[in-house]
């Protein structure tokens, strides 16, 4: 009878240790399904049919693709970028929501403004930069200069007559002209707009000379003629505007751009933050993306996370010092 119950018990045991493992695996299980295993949503912190969406939307699309699960395209526009950016600082970095990032979310936002709502560095794990948008000058069809050259010199010649039209206060293109004008000696009126949109109507209207700014911005306008393209502040030329020569090639020292990329929220784990960086990567260097993003003017980048955030340090160390030596605040 004794030994009746003592294997009893002994089978109590292992049925109950054998049960624990059950679950135990069970939970493991769901615990390693494959990642993306849900919709992954790439909130843009913009409103919709803007250069953002020209540069990401195909992009999440094949990559959804790729992934076999959905992306969730999601236009969450507001204060300049920031309540989209905010809302994915402090999303749970689970691999399931990313920040298509560009300048003002990622750049400008500490050096412009007292108050930001997240920080920029430590609130985000980098993936990957989709690609840089260089910022082309362009000029009504009234204005008497067709290229730099002529530019300079009218501009000497007629001293704070050109009215320079940004699409606001610490815009790039605002940058851009506050050291093109340095560099020059230039005297010009800055004219800023609300958006880049006022800000082309009015060029094109030629109640204002110029306007730098990516050409996603004026691309159509371009292509129509209402607008006069005098040179693109790259290091070389888009494949978009071939003819048109980077501000170097004329002679003078101006690199000016935007850019398109992806964030996740800090402390997102690194296996997940590599696999989404080398799928989107190995996208953007198939031919027909490259094509792609050239036609739309810009370059292809698709770099590591260290290079991302890298990149972003030299530019908030480019632009940081002439922000602070002119003064400049944010509308």
């Amino acid at each position: 009878m004794m030994l009746t119950r003592m294997l009893a018990a002994g089978l109590k045991v292992t049925l109950n240790a054998s049960a624990i493992l059950a679950l135990t695996g069970v939970s493991q299980a769901f615990a390693q399904a494959p990642y993306p295993n849900k919709p992954i949503t790439w909130i843009i912190p913009y409103a919709p049919g803007g250069g953002t969406d020209v540069i990401a939307r195909p992009l999440s699309v094949k990559l959804g693709k790729a992934l076999n699960q959905t992306i969730v395209y999601d236009n969450r526009g507001g204060a300049g970028g920031f309540i989209g950016a905010e809302a994915v600082s402090r999303a749970t970095p689970d691999g399931y929501t990313f920040l298509v990032a560009a300048g003002n979310t990622h750049i400008f936002p500490t050096l412009l403004y007292d108050k930001v709502p997240f920080d920029p560095v430590k609130d985000f794990s980098p993936v990957t930069n989709f690609a840089i948008i260089p910022n082309v000058l362009v000029a009504s069809p009234k204005f008497p200069a067709n290229n730099l050259k002529e530019l300079v010199a009218y501009g000497k010649a007629n001293p704070g007559k050109i009215n320079w039209a940004s699409s606001g206060n610490g815009a790039g293109g605002h940058l851009g002209l506050v050291v093109f004008a340095k560099n020059t000696g230039l005297k010009v009126e800055h004219v800023p707009f609300k958006g880049a949109g006022l800000a082309t109507t009015s060029v094109m209207a030629s109640e204002t000379d110029l306007l730098l700014a990516n050409t996603g911005v004026f691309a159509a306008q371009i292509r129509a003629g209402k607008l006069k393209v005098l040179g693109v502040a790259a290091s070389k030329r888009l494949d978009a505007l071939a003819d048109v020569p980077t501000f170097a090639e004329a002679g003078f020292s101006l690199e000016s751009a935007s850019f398109y990329g992806l964030m996740a929220p800090a402390k997102t784990p690194q296996p997940i933050i590599t696999k989404m960086h080398d799928e989107i990567v190995k996208i953007i260097r198939t031919p027909d993306e490259i094509k792609r993003i050239a036609e739309n003017g810009a370059f292809p980048v698709g770099d590591t996370p260290a290079q991302f955030a890298a990149w972003l340090k030299s530019e908030v160390d480019k632009w940081g010092p002439v922000i602070r030596e002119n003064n400049i605040k944010a509308d």
